[in-house]
């Protein structure tokens, strides 16, 4: 059943000058060194780099579909216009540049080129790589969920069309829903602002409750404001709430504080 996909092993090889125009297909390089050297259309597809070492050198036109790159250091080097199509990062060292240089073209594999660095830019401590990353894959898969459900171009009308549209749909307005909620999780200010559209929605609703109030002065709107954050936060409650309201408050309460929590979570886990 299974048979040998004949991978070459290239062990301890310096590269010792400029390389162009060459095909290194399948291969596995081990301990492979370079230094200030240019690689010019060089086809390095479906190989994986192990504990590589190439600083300071220049990839043209270089081919690196389903590549991977395990803890190596690349620091310095830069790519262009070179294809990451599936291409895997693990424990190695890149400059984020590659994010807008090396990103693929298509959204979805952009969005996952896009994850593979995030992931490897926390496994090395890049917290700010790593944040960028994320904002580009959020981007990214933002706008294939759109395309998806719509289905106008010829790739998504083949692979979406009909009634997987309607998955698509639904997935699209639920990102939507999060990102202007709290930024799917990587915005603090989205946050903050939803919870000020509660406060604002919270005094509304208390100028129609409490009858003290009257709905045509203005100073029962601002009342009613300064003591919206009081109510949601559970410091007062007043009486003549029903027990539902305050009940879908305290839950409102709870998936905010921990939308919250989560943002500082995730920033603290990439440091």
């Amino acid at each position: 059943m299974l048979t040998s996909n004949k991978r070459i092993i290239e062990t301890d090889k310096k590269v010792a000058s400029d390389v162009t125009n060459q095909r290194f297909i399948n291969r596995l390089f081990t301990r492979l060194v370079a230094k200030q050297k240019t690689f010019s259309n060089v086809d390095f597809r479906y190989s994986i780099f192990d504990s590589c070492y190439l600083r300071d050198c220049n990839f043209e036109s270089c081919d690196f579909t389903g590549c991977k790159f395990a803890g190596s250091n690349l620091y310095g080097s830069q790519f262009i216009g070179c294809t990451f199509n599936y291409a895997v990062f693990e424990r190695t060292y890149v400059s984020d540049e590659i994010l807008e240089s090396g990103a693929p073209s298509v959204e979805n594999l952009q969005a996952r080129f896009a994850r593979t660095l995030r992931m490897n830019f926390q496994q090395v401590g890049e917290s700010r790589a790593a944040n960028r990353a994320m904002s580009i894959e959020l981007r990214a898969t933002e706008v294939h969920l759109r395309k998806a459900w719509q289905a106008r171009e010829s790739y998504y009308f083949k692979k979406y069309r009909g009634w997987k549209q309607v998955p698509m749909f639904f997935e699209w307005t639920s990102f939507k829903l999060l990102d202007l909620i709290w930024g799917n999780g990587e915005s603090a200010w989205k946050l903050v602002r939803f919870a000020a559209l509660i406060f604002f929605v919270m005094a509304l609703i208390d100028i129609t409750i409490d009858k003290t109030k009257n709905p045509w002065m203005v100073a029962s709107y601002t009342k009613a404001i300064v003591e919206s954050p009081e109510v949601f936060f559970g410091v007062i409650s007043p009486p003549e709430y029903a027990p539902w309201y305050l009940t879908l408050i305290m839950v409102v309460r709870l998936m905010t504080v921990g939308f919250f929590l989560s943002i500082i979570l995730k920033r603290f886990n990439r440091r």
